[in-house]
């Protein structure tokens, strides 16, 4: 339990120190946000806005991690202390996406192409990270045969029938490109996207933290041994997600209204991965919808936006994504995240809540 506690400490420290020495580096490099000119014109301000700040929490998330392994382990010899194939490959995912989102950030900022990456190099980028982590977490299997991930569907736990290896390859892909590409659409408002994933993040974290308290492995000391969690590394998970909020909420510091620095799609598409990760190796996948269910909702506006306007040649909102619909609308930029947050932590309760009630009723 320290090492949760050491993680989600150092990450924040990390970040409330590191950002704005990145801040200062980036703006020297002239890195600025290219800001479309067919977005709202209150965003035109935040034109050389420094940008890539994603780099602040990867590089802080992972230094944490190890950080909180290192004392914990110095702390205390006795106790395994050491990284387990869940928390390594997690965090893999993680800096894997946020590499392919460096290099969409870089072409458009320093080779001014202001579309970035191609789309097809994008994509290639993104599958091969999603393919090395779906086909590692199926490996790396622990003395009770559990493996980081699991080719039955989840829930609040496994269910089912066993999907097999490739349609595991395949959901996983789908999983991790669409949290990604949902935090890159909610990536639009000044601390939207960062303040929604730490909310997240904290669910996992207590998600960890439970499914360890419940683990099949200590069936002997629990009250229901037929209740309990079939999760390979739950406390591990619990260190990294605690290491991410930390991170992200030292980074909200710098990141919030008026920014002084954006997370860029080197932030967006870690943020997505990560959190694809964390449901996949804590089996929650399905409830992944639910928890992150801004960033979902967010996505499917962009949907409905494209689906209406293809068949029917109309808008069903002012401008998609959903956040810009409501600046259009006369909102504030601080009142929209204000109260997409407050949706947000309300998606968390409600998932935290089934999570729960699924424990109970197992009871």
């Amino acid at each position: 339990m320290k090492q949760i506690l050491f993680a989600g400490v150092i990450g924040l420290f990390l970040t409330l120190v590191g950002t704005p020495l990145l801040i200062k580096l980036l703006a020297r490099k002239g890195y600025g946000q290219y800001i479309r000119d067919d977005g709202p014109r209150e965003h035109a301000s935040k034109r050389g806005t420094p940008t890539m700040g994603g780099i602040a929490f990867i590089l802080a998330t992972v230094a944490a991690y190890f950080l909180a392994k290192g004392i914990t382990g110095y702390l205390d010899p006795d106790i395994d202390a050491g990284p387990t194939f869940s928390g390594l490959l997690v965090l893999g995912l993680m800096v894997g996406m946020g590499l392919v989102g460096f290099l969409d950030d870089y072409i458009k900022i320093v080779k001014r192409r202001s579309l970035g990456l191609r789309a097809k190099a994008k994509m290639a980028g993104q599958l091969i990270v999603g393919i090395a982590f779906a086909v590692l977490s199926l490996q790396f299997a622990d003395n009770r045969g559990n493996t980081p991930a699991s080719t039955k569907l989840s829930f609040i736990t496994d269910f089912g029938w066993t999907i097999g290896p490739v349609l595991f390859v395949i959901w996983a892909l789908f999983m991790i490109l669409a949290m990604s590409n949902g935090v890159n659409l909610t990536d639009g408002l000044d601390g939207l996207a960062t303040g929604a994933s730490v909310l997240v993040f904290g669910a996992y974290t207590f998600i960890g933290v439970w499914q360890f308290q419940e683990s099949c492995a200590n069936a002997l000391t629990l009250t229901n041994p037929g209740a309990c969690y079939e999760v390979r590394d739950p406390l591990d998970l619990a260190v990294v997600a605690s290491a991410l909020m930390g991170s992200c909420l030292g980074f909200l510091w710098w990141n919030t209204s008026p920014a002084k620095i954006f997370m860029g799609d080197t932030g967006s598409l870690a943020l997505g991965g990560v959190l694809a990760g964390l449901a996949i190796c804590s089996r929650t996948e399905l409830l992944m919808a639910i928890l992150g269910g801004l960033f979902v909702l967010i996505t499917m506006s962009v949907v409905i936006q494209v689906g209406s306007f293809r068949l029917t040649g109309k808008r069903v909102f002012r401008m998609a994504p959903l956040q810009h619909h409501f600046e259009l609308k006369g909102w504030s930029e601080v009142l929209v995240v204000v109260r997409f947050w407050i949706i947000q932590g309300i998606c968390v309760i409600v998932g935290l809540g089934l999570f729960y009630a699924g424990w109970a009723a197992d009871k």
